[in-house]
């Protein structure tokens, strides 16, 4: 009976993990705060935000000076400044960015410019207005479901090594042991399951006032596309390249 032990783990470690993450979603999509304006419209820069989050803020902004001819993009992933004077503090930030010498890598532009002061303002505007999710937040829902995903993995570990102290032979036992240790597992891949199709679209950036006013917008012309859905809405291929360029090392940190 010595493989009870190895049971309760499992419990303990599927249960906090669960209610963990049951808690970190409740606080993500708690209700909107009272003031928040249903009816107000979205900048294209608070559009970026709650799309994307910081870097769809940035590339936003370097689409918007390239097409104003207010910055070169190039499609060897250069972006090389003509008017260095920014008209808001974001086009300032990526001016900021690229430094003295007027010329840098966009990959490069794109990390330094979203971790600007500009940006980190309009996501506390976004924030008090009830619209983007406040980063303790959606940090928290991510380190549960992360939490949620290891207590899988010691679930079924511990049902390997609960399985290796039955005899060999006592098929009956070994079932009864598989049966007891599949409720975890079951709840722990249910929790996972529920929090991809509930959880999922407020662990990023928008709140659900700001993913009502996100669905409400048409994205006809460009900057607006790429406000929401990001580089691949553009149809220029060598500005797409110049932006897409420095991405995979982001991706990976």
């Amino acid at each position: 009976m010595l493989w009870v032990l190895f049971l309760l783990v499992a419990w303990a470690a599927a249960a906090v993990s669960c209610a963990r993450l049951c808690l970190a979603a409740f606080d993500a999509s708690r209700p909107d705060p009272e003031g928040t304006d249903r009816e107000r419209s979205l900048s294209l820069y608070e559009a970026a935000f709650l799309a994307g989050g910081p870097h769809r803020v940035a590339e936003l902004t370097l689409v918007a000076m390239h097409r104003r001819r207010r910055l070169l993009l190039a499609h060897t992933g250069w972006a090389t400044v003509v008017d260095p004077e920014g008209q808001d503090d974001l086009e300032r930030s990526v001016i900021g960015a690229i430094g003295p010498t007027g010329q840098a890598r966009t990959g490069a532009v794109r990390s330094e410019a979203s971790a600007t002061d500009a940006v980190r303002a309009l996501a506390d505007r976004l924030v008090r207005a009830g619209l983007a999710v406040p980063d303790n937040c959606r940090t928290g829902v991510a380190y549960a479901v992360r939490a949620v995903q290891g207590a899988t993995v010691l679930v079924v570990a511990m049902a390997a090594a609960a399985l290796s102290m039955v005899p060999g032979g006592r098929t009956a036992t070994a079932a009864t042991v598989l049966g007891w240790f599949a409720l975890p597992l079951l709840l722990t891949v249910g929790c996972l399951a529920i929090a991809r199709i509930e959880v999922h679209p407020y662990s990023r950036w928008a709140s659900p006032a700001g993913q009502r006013l996100l669905r409400a917008l048409s994205p006809r012309d460009t900057l607006t596309a790429v406000a929401v859905r990001g580089v691949r809405a553009l149809d220029d291929p060598a500005l797409r390249a110049a932006l897409s360029k420095g991405r995979t090392a982001h991706r990976s940190q």
